[in-house]
């Protein structure tokens, strides 16, 4: 018997603060980057985390469960994890944390057209095929809209739109995560361990990324030791242990309706702490793409209010 409960005033309280912390942590990536370059800055909160899931799992007195084969798509959402953030690190050293934050959350219309093609059972409906092509107009319309600078800037939008297409490569990659756990033995696993696979990962890929890259910088300032210790504690451990908490707890459909708040706290932390400037045609395209992931995520909620108001 299900015993999740619809949202009350904690469950809305929560999910905001999550939100908050989710749109947060782009733009202090950007911010110390200076100090430790991103690409650093996630291979070390991800293994910082890893040890604090790994403690936590011992804590609770779960084990790893190898025997039933998660390990082989365990590592394969490991690899796509890191190339997730890979893609993000160098998004951040491009474009804005603004840009960084909305593109990388087209994640879930990239996990429905997987799902659509990989489950029976989720298959897109009208209501989904409308935000897609909202989402997918709204990336057009950022990527081809923006009007040119003057030419003592000339080299800012290229640097821009590649940024911006690597952080749209970051939520794709997101996405295909999100798809190899819901369709193998990883959805019968506790979320602690997947999380674990991932972090890993992570942390030894991108480390290895960094070092090649060149990019393995570190001044070891008290603002960079307080970004890293937020990153890793807060939001890739606490945040995760209260976001499964609520999932337990509270109707997912329901959670799913905030899936439009965090680019938009990501976007308003980008131009209060970072100063970021924003043009027309990324607001506008960034609404389209914020409006079609709300109807794809919550596509039942708008087809019972359709349903009602036809009857």
């Amino acid at each position: 018997m299900d015993t999740r409960k619809p949202l009350d005033g904690r469950a809305v309280g929560l999910m905001l603060l999550l939100c908050l912390l989710w749109g947060l942590q782009q733009s202090v990536l950007k911010l110390v980057a200076d100090d430790i370059t991103p690409l650093m800055h996630i291979a070390l909160r991800s293994g910082i985390a890893a040890v604090l899931v790994g403690l936590f799992m011992l804590w609770q007195r779960e084990g790893l469960a190898l025997g039933n084969g998660s390990w082989r798509p365990g590592l394969l959402v490991g690899v796509l994890f890191a190339l997730e953030f890979l893609l993000v690190g160098q998004a951040l050293r491009l474009t804005s944390a603004s840009h960084t934050v909305v593109f990388l959350y087209t994640a879930p219309i990239f996990v429905a057209l997987g799902l659509h093609f990989r489950l029976p059972a989720e298959r897109l409906n009208g209501v989904q095929w409308c935000g897609i092509t909202l989402a997918f107009a709204g990336i057009v319309l950022t990527f081809f809209g923006r009007s040119q600078p003057a030419s003592a800037s000339a080299a800012l939008p290229a640097h821009m739109l590649w940024g911006d297409l690597l952080a749209l490569l970051g939520g794709m990659a997101w996405g295909a995560t999100t798809v190899v756990v819901r369709c193998s033995s990883l959805a019968r696993v506790s979320a602690s361990q997947t999380l674990l696979y991932q972090l890993v990962a992570a942390f030894v890929l991108l480390l290895g990324a960094a070092a090649v890259l060149g990019q393995t910088h570190i001044n070891p300032t008290p603002v960079m030791w307080s970004a890293l210790a937020f990153q890793s504690i807060v939001v890739s451990f606490i945040s995760f242990l209260v976001w499964f908490w609520l999932l337990r707890h509270y109707l997912a459909s329901q959670l799913g309706v905030f899936s439009f708040v965090t680019p938009l706290f990501g976007v308003a932390f980008g131009i209060w702490l970072l100063d970021e400037p924003l043009e027309m045609s990324f607001v506008l395209g960034a609404l389209l793409v914020l409006a079609g992931v709300v109807l794809v995520t919550n596509h039942a909620w708008f087809q019972a209010r359709l349903g009602r108001k036809a009857a």
